[in-house]
């Protein structure tokens, strides 16, 4: 009888340790694939002007590119005519106070959009409110 215990708790520490390395594998392959998601992200924003949206499904991604694109290190030859493509971006002029205000306004009615998409709550409300504040900033743009 015995000899079954050992077996089954053997067995259990064998399973206990491949549900580990899973688990850390996993998390791994996560990373990697969130950083390169990131990297991605930052190529088409660089390359056209625009941010790449997530799919409806994934409500928790908050990566929000940086305003000035990261310095790339000497050592990576491998690519010069991709640095030759990169244009170098105007000098800031100074921003609109009402595009400030208005990209506050859309960011908070975002968040509050994610909260309640999370809560499972009634959004329609909110998605309407981002089309209407998404719609005058790009009046005011083109002003």
């Amino acid at each position: 009888m015995s000899d079954v215990i050992s077996e089954y708790q053997k067995w259990k520490q064998q399973g206990e340790d491949l549900r580990i390395q899973a688990k850390t594998a996993m998390e791994a392959r996560f990373r990697d694939l969130l950083s390169e998601a990131v990297h991605i992200a930052e190529m088409y924003r660089a390359d056209f002007g625009a941010a790449l949206k997530p799919p409806a499904a994934v409500t928790a991604f908050r990566f929000k590119a940086s305003a000035k694109p990261k310095a790339k290190k000497a050592a990576v030859k491998s690519k010069p005519v991709a640095a030759a493509l990169v244009k170098p971006e105007p000098p800031a002029a100074k921003p609109n106070p009402k595009l400030a205000g208005l990209q506050k306004r859309l960011a908070t009615a975002r968040k509050k959009l994610d909260d309640a998409k999370t809560a499972g709550t009634a959004t329609r409300v909110l998605e309407d409110k981002i089309y209407e504040i998404e719609d005058e900033l790009r009046l005011a743009a083109q002003a």
